[in-house]
C-alpha cells in the first residue's frame, strides 16, 4: 500500500447497480484499509432484499476531510463531480483524425 493510500481520505458511496441511482456518501474515513473495512461493515449490515435490489457500496478517494458529515460530503462530492464534468466538456477532442 502506498503512503498516499494509507494517508488519504475516502468516501464510502452507496450506489444502485441496476438503476445507476446514487444514495450519496455514507461516510468519510481516513486510509484505504479503513475504507475497505467500512464497505465490509455496510455490506454485512445490508439485508438480502436491499442487495438483491442492486444496492452496493464502494470506496472512492477524495479530498474531503475524514469525519465530515455524510450529507455535507455528498454535497461537496456532487460539486466536485460537476466541476470535473464541466472541465471535461471544455477540453478539445483530441481523438486521432483519419
Amino acid at each position: 500500500m502506498t503512503r498516499e493510500e494509507s494517508n488519504g481520505s475516502y468516501v464510502i458511496i452507496r450506489h444502485n447497480v441496476r438503476t445507476y441511482e446514487s444514495a450519496g456518501v455514507m461516510g468519510v474515513v481516513h486510509g484505504k484499509q479503513n475504507a475497505e473495512a467500512a464497505v465490509k461493515q455496510f455490506e454485512d449490515g445490508q439485508s438480502s432484499e436491499d442487495r438483491h435490489a442492486g444496492w452496493r457500496y464502494f470506496p472512492e478517494k477524495t479530498v474531503i476531510k475524514a469525519g465530515t458529515d455524510p450529507a455535507l460530503a455528498t454535497q461537496l462530492r456532487q460539486k466536485e463531480l460537476e466541476v470535473r464534468e464541466s472541465k471535461a466538456l471544455q477540453e478539445p477532442d483530441i481523438s486521432p483524425s483519419r
